[in-house]
């Protein structure tokens, strides 16, 4: 089953060259800077190659987390935090706010900021992966995981390394905790629609399937939710995207639990469960030609012509009609006046993060290495230092086109 996931732009940055001619006195502390420059590029190369996957993307991220620890770390085990942590100024975009850049003289910032980029980087990487036509289980299972170390990364930057950073959060900005919240959210409910389409596929129980679609589509709402606040101009596009999805798995609960009642023999309540199914698939797609009409960063898509979609669609038509028929022939109940009210638990299933550690500190960092830093020997007047609203040019990604048969295109 393919699916269709929204995705907003990845985060970008101005070029950071690491020479501190002068201050890094000797070859080992030179060494280390270059190894730095160069597994940044290297990393942000890796960002919009089509080709790259997981091992790729892990182990390039890696060795520059493990190079940046040693402006962060203090090497004695004491409290003191590392006298090169404020040495580079460094500049990152935002995935809502355009190109205009906030910037921070602290590798705190670099370190959140990059790894905010990674987890994304695993989400875009799930998503053209969950595009594809033909996806394997073997497929499946890799988009599944991509998401849940994606939410496991957005989860360790907010609560261990994002409460660090000198200078708070600005509102609206990517390390805001609504924002944080909001892809933890959205990683963790699309990939329970993977559970689903798999339960799906080996014909699981309908209560189960009904339960997980009834959970995924709490996690939308929720989601939407936490975004409620922001301005629309910017998150107008993104809350269209956790609405429709919401909409589009409480139709699949209401569906499956049709089926659920209609084995029970309560086949007039399934008939107003299948009816509700209907009203929720109606919302969703007015709210797919909402969401293709609506201005603002993401992917551009027309979800409704998604086979995802359309499979729905003729499920619940097929469904109804045969409650109806069944009851017409059968059962002659009532259909109630009100739709059942869905209190749906899943047992298995439910999706947690994968906890996330940043690497252990690179071996070449030791403490002669930061000794031989001579911050004195730092120019007086820091005219390399950014211009706070200067532009930085956006990563180009790759322009994935869509399957055939999947109507949208996945950034």
């Amino acid at each position: 089953m393919t699916h269709w996931f929204h995705r907003n732009p990845l985060k970008a940055t101005a070029p950071v060259s690491f020479n501190y001619y002068g201050v890094a006195t000797t070859p080992a502390a030179t060494k280390v800077c270059n190894d730095l420059r160069l597994s940044r590029a290297r990393l942000l190369e890796l960002f919009t190659d089509s080709s790259c996957n997981p091992e790729m993307m892990k182990n390039a991220a890696d060795l520059y987390f493990s190079l940046l620890q040693g402006f962060i770390l203090s090497l004695d085990d004491s409290s003191q935090e590392c006298k090169l942590r404020y040495i580079q100024n460094f500049k990152w975009t935002d995935t809502l706010q355009g190109q205009v850049p906030s910037a921070q003289q602290d590798a705190v910032f670099e370190l959140v900021s990059m790894g905010f980029n990674v987890a994304l980087w695993y989400t875009k990487y799930a998503s053209r992966l969950a595009g594809k036509e033909d996806i394997t289980e073997d497929e499946a299972k890799d988009v599944h995981r991509s998401l849940k170390i994606a939410a496991g990364i957005f989860k360790h930057l907010k609560e261990s390394h994002i409460p660090r950073l000198i200078t708070p959060v600005e509102k609206g900005r990517d390390l805001e905790a609504r924002l944080i919240d909001s892809y933890i959210i959205q990683c963790q409910a699309e990939a329970q629609e993977v559970t689903i389409a798999r339960a799906i596929e080996l014909k699981h129980n309908p209560g189960l399937i009904a339960a997980l679609a009834y959970e995924t589509a709490n996690f939308y709402q929720k989601a939407d939710q936490t975004l409620s606040s922001l301005d629309p101009t910017y998150a107008g596009k993104w809350r269209k995207y956790l609405n429709l999805k919401s909409c589009f798995y409480m139709a699949y609960a209401y569906c499956y639990h049709g089926q659920t009642l209609l084995a029970s023999d309560k086949c007039g309540e399934a008939i107003r469960s299948l009816q509700e199914s209907e009203k929720f698939f109606a919302k969703a797609e007015a709210l797919c030609k909402e969401y293709g009409e609506t201005k603002g960063p993401g992917t551009t898509a027309k979800p409704s012509g998604h086979l995802f979609f359309r499979k729905l669609g003729s499920l619940i038509k097929n469904t109804l009609e045969k409650c109806q028929r069944e009851n017409g022939f059968i059962y002659f109940q009532k259909v109630p006046a009100e739709a059942p009210q869905l209190e749906l638990k899943a047992n298995y299933g439910l999706v947690e993060p994968v906890p996330f550690e940043f690497p252990a500190l690179n071996t070449h960092w030791t403490p002669e290495t930061v000794a031989a830093f001579d911050l004195t020997k730092r120019p007086k007047d820091d005219t390399a230092k950014p211009k706070p609203d200067e532009e930085v040019k956006p990563l180009k990604e790759p322009d994935i086109k869509p399957q055939r048969d999947s109507g949208c295109q996945i950034s």
